[in-house]
């Protein structure tokens, strides 16, 4: 049960909170001092305070309410304060709610205003720590993934890209095929290294082939080697990418560009882990891991017979899906940080303007606006200006525009976990605010 602790010298004042909480099935304490009332926090643990603005001690001025007050957010920076206070004090207390204080009411007060104030901090209170354990327990897992497995220096913070990395180990040993999807740019060939660097054959070769950047008659010479004479121009034998990985691991990527001729081969490799050179009658036998990626849609080429379907069934082992980076947030900052030279820091300007570009092209684009940053910025610290990125035109106040988009409130979302309240307060939104805008955009609650 949430428990409030109430600071008033006024036992009629104390008498009246205490039963309405009661009513609300909230706990409460009371204190009839300031010095009480921090005795009680030292001893107790408390939710959420409401303090009087001025006691017996102190009853025109209100300097013991502030300085009660900023005693509090000095020992207990988190805890929500609502201050009651008699409108002579409603200047001090309008300072202190730019100091920190949750919310004031003057005397006397509504009990359907109050309780209304004391339910939305207290959801508030506890969607940050159930934030807060969430991201601890993030932190442990994280640390863990870094301590026990070779990461090749891939950076990530957000909850996406942990799930999908922690996949990634658990799967690296297994001696079966991977298929790595996901969008251009998003970081494919990191996590092929990654897979292969934690790997039963990880002191063998890593080899790495464009399968969309080879012309159609080489695809088979490039992968299988061909013998001299085999086509114009080959004057002599050559090794293919499956020999050159022999005894580690092939990361094929844009797989889906392979042409049909070269997806017959490419599979009875797969199967007997055999295979005869461009032009050449002897079978030669390799023992490779192969990894393969792709930004297509493999089943709708196989739709379209562009695609053979048992090959598909044959790379895909286990399927490791990379995030988009508008779909894992918290990478952005850390990744743009990662970017940029030693020396070179972020403005928060820059920072905010991060985080609200939608990256259609992913962490690659994020590379290359960050070193372009980094050539023109004048000085340590890059601003908005200097990443180039187009800005969003501010809003005028008090306007529907004013309102948080799509866009926005997904990203408030993602990065509370779906924790609406805390969404909510990010957005500054009270949470009725937010549903109201949920159900306007046709976005679920759930």
């Amino acid at each position: 049960m949430p428990t409030i602790l109430i600071i008033d010298d006024n036992p009629a004042v104390g008498t009246a909170l205490e039963v309405l909480f009661s009513l609300n099935e909230l706990r409460s304490l009371r204190a009839e001092s300031p010095k009480a009332g921090l005795d009680l926090l030292a001893r107790e643990p408390v939710d959420l305070v409401i303090q009087d603005m001025n006691f017996v001690a102190d009853t025109t001025s209100g300097d013991e309410g502030v300085a009660l007050f900023q005693r509090i957010r000095e020992q207990h920076p988190d805890l929500p304060v609502i201050l009651l206070t008699a409108w002579t004090h409603l200047e001090a207390a309008v300072g202190l709610i730019k100091a920190g204080a949750a919310d004031y009411l003057a005397k006397p007060w509504d009990d359907r205003k109050l309780m209304a104030t004391v339910n939305n901090l207290l959801e508030l209170g506890e969607a940050r720590h159930e934030l807060a354990q969430t991201r601890a327990g993030s932190r442990q897992r994280r640390n863990a993934l870094e301590r026990d497995y070779d990461l090749r220096g891939l950076v990530f913070a957000d909850p996406a890209s942990e799930s999908v990395l922690s996949l990634a180990c658990q799967v690296a040993r297994a001696d079966i095929p991977v298929l790595v999807t996901g969008p251009n740019g998003a970081g494919k060939e990191r996590y092929a290294e990654i897979l292969h660097a934690n790997s039963a054959v990880k002191d063998g070769p890593f080899v790495a082939v464009n399968c969309g950047a080879l012309p159609s008659e080489l695809i088979e010479a490039e992968l299988f080697g061909a013998e001299a004479g085999a086509y114009t121009g080959a004057n002599k034998s050559r090794e293919g990418k499956f020999e050159a990985a022999d005894g580690g691991t092939l990361f094929l990527d844009e797989i889906g560009t392979l042409p049909l001729a070269g997806q017959v081969k490419l599979l009875r490799v797969l199967e007997t882990g055999r295979f005869e050179r461009l032009g050449g009658n002897r079978e030669r036998s390799v023992k490779v891991r192969v990894v393969s990626a792709t930004n297509a849609d493999l089943s709708a080429l196989i739709a379209e017979g562009k695609f053979r379907e048992d090959l598909f069934y044959r790379l895909n082992g286990i399927e490791l899906r990379i995030p988009s980076l508008a779909a894992r947030p918290r990478d952005i900052l850390p990744l743009a940080r990662h970017f940029l030279p030693a020396g070179k820091r972020l403005g928060e300007d820059a920072e905010r303007t991060l985080q609200r570009h939608p990256w259609p092209g992913n962490v690659r684009e994020l590379r290359n606006v960050m070193q372009r940053a980094a050539l023109l910025v004048q000085g340590n610290t890059v601003s908005a200006a200097d990443l180039g990125l187009p800005a969003a035109s501010p809003p005028v106040p008090g306007s529907v525009a004013d309102e948080p988009d799509r866009a926005a409130i997904e990203a408030a979302l993602a990065r509370s976990g779906g924790v609406l309240a805390q969404a909510a307060a990010e957005l500054g939104l009270s949470r009725q605010a937010l549903y109201r805008r949920l159900d306007r955009l046709g976005i679920a609650r759930d």
